[in-house]
């Protein structure tokens, strides 16, 4: 018997693709953290530079969180106090370094905050020491730029999600800013914060390439960092088994936090009314809230300047192996897509037919793990029996698939439940087989989120520098790690160039096959 009403979803397609799909993937991910564990050496523990490791890790997540939830709070409100011609695009604008290549941020940010960067130069007009950007304040800044965004997003939903009643109340029992501050936001915060934070934390402590390009050696290594050189350079399998086991721990308990972080009980439901902000009108609040917004934009926007700016020199005299390596990345990303939507769009049906629990599990598993370990995991199961180098392309597209797996079953699952909900009965009655359904009604109607999810999967594979740092060889690069080298090298003119490259042909990718699932798409 039912304990509460349920939707009726009568089943035109078939559930159990989706199930084998999501078993799949848990197979893929426990499979290869059972393998790296397998080859643990029994008894041995933490040295002192894994101790240093998980100190490093813990504080520069811990740091990256703090500043980025405590920035985001004050140009999250502004925008949620302000109406201005742009507005809309600037909210879009901020969730393009999620997408955007780690590389190509890097230099952007070395180009502005480097010690020859356009801060220091400034610096060094008033006599001031250039900023230290390699080693902790390094991975910190750019933890920061890749996350202010995303929690500015997340406390901005708080903000919105404040009915326009309270507010109105507010102004009616002459409430003023500070009394506004504390009887609604304050408590709306309370709410958000933890979560938002959480959210950054977990984030931040699978930070690879982060601390492999500004890392200040070995006092600032990184988990992620430690498994790679345990890997790469001592091919000590069982400390990178012992480092993956700590490392999954850790991202298992913050993934498991951040979904888990109570958000309290909200403000009740309004009217759906706009939202007036009586607090925001003084002449000193229009001032304070433009400082934030324009100083998030400088911040945001400045490292993507200065990457064009850089770069377009750099192109005239591209390297070979630049082009080699741009369509290494190109086959990546085109394979990880297609696996995604072979993988992601039955897993979808599959949710949206009721079955959660293993879509679920799936997806916490592809926000947990590690892509380290899972393409170390795969490399002792592959050893053995062949030359793991020559599957370096499809084990990277295979990892990356499953990192963004998580996202794509957040764009794709609740319109293929609308989907299933608002046409189940009409193809029962008339026979539609699960194919025609497929073919007809499904894909159809889901196209613009099919486009979306192509493209955020397309746009972070072109843009990883993760898995194929462990099995690329010299013959073998795909351009974010072709960057890398080009940047080891000194060669920083063609570096730069790549990286626009790359910038270019990330965003391309993203926009190409997101504005494609949405022409002429079906309502």
């Amino acid at each position: 018997m039912a304990r509460s009403a349920q939707p009726v979803i009568l089943r035109p397609v078939a559930s159990w693709p989706g199930t084998c799909a999501a078993l799949g993937v848990a197979l893929l991910v426990l499979g290869t953290l059972v393998a790296v564990a397998l080859r643990a050496e029994e008894g041995r523990g933490l040295g002192a530079a894994e101790w240093s490791a998980l100190r490093f890790t813990l504080l520069q997540a811990s740091l990256s969180a703090l500043f980025s939830v405590a920035l985001a709070v004050p140009v999250a409100r502004a925008l949620a106090r302000r109406r201005f011609f742009g507005r809309r695009a600037l909210i879009t604008l901020l969730g393009a370094p999620f997408i955007l290549p780690v590389i190509v941020a890097i230099l952007g940010l070395l180009a502005v905050f480097g010690r020859s960067g356009w801060v220091s130069d400034g610096l060094a007009l008033f006599g001031l020491a250039p900023i230290q950007i390699y080693g902790l304040h390094g991975v910190v800044i750019a933890h920061v730029f890749f996350n202010l965004p995303l929690a500015t997003r997340l406390i901005l939903q708080g903000w919105q999600e404040i009915p326009a009643e309270r507010f109105r109340l507010a102004a009616q029992l002459n409430a003023g800013p500070r009394a506004m501050w504390q009887l609604l936001e304050v408590p709306m915060l309370r709410q958000v914060l933890p979560g938002a934070a959480a959210v950054v934390f977990a984030i931040c402590l699978s930070s690879f390439a982060v601390a492999l390009t500004l890392g200040g050696g070995p006092k600032a290594t990184t988990l992620e960092l430690a498994i790679y050189q345990a890997f790469h350079f001592d091919f000590d399998l069982g400390r990178a088994a012992m480092l993956s086991g700590v490392q999954l721990v850790l991202t298992v308990a913050a993934a498991l936090l951040a979904l888990r972080v109570p958000v309290g009980d909200g403000f009740g439901a309004g009217l759906d009314r706009a939202v007036a902000r009586w607090d925001g009108v003084g002449r000193w609040a229009r001032t304070i809230d433009g400082f934030w917004i324009g100083l998030a934009t400088l911040f945001l926007m400045l490292p993507l300047l200065a990457v064009v700016a850089a770069g377009a020199p750099g192109l005239l005299d591209l390297p070979t192996s630049v082009w080699r390596a741009t369509w290494v990345s190109v086959q990546v990303a085109a394979l990880s897509t297609l696996l995604l939507l072979w993988v992601a769009l039955p897993m979808s049906v599959s949710i949206g037919l009721g079955h959660h629990k293993t879509g679920e599990v799936a997806g916490i598993l592809g926000l947990a793990a590690s892509p380290l370990v899972i393409g170390t995991g795969l490399f002792v199961l592959v050893y053995p029996v062949a030359d793991p180098f020559v599957f370096a392309v499809p084990v990277t597209a295979l990892v990356n698939m499953v990192m963004a797996l998580p996202f794509a079953l957040r764009i794709l699952v609740p319109r293929v439940r609308q989907v299933l909900q608002q046409n189940s009965r009409l193809a029962l009655a008339l026979n539609m087989s699960a194919p025609t359904f497929w073919r007809r009604v499904l894909l159809p109607r889901c196209r613009a989120q099919i486009g979306f999810a192509a493209g955020l999967t397309a746009a972070l594979s072109l843009g990883d520098l993760g898995v194929i740092a462990l099995f690329a060889d010299p013959e073998v690069a795909t351009l974010p790690l072709q960057v890398y080298r080009l940047m080891g090298a000194y060669r920083m003119e063609a570096a730069q160039g790549a990286a626009l490259v790359l910038f270019v042909l990330s965003m391309g990718a993203f926009w190409l096959l997101d504005r494609g699932g949405r022409w002429h798409a079906e309502a």
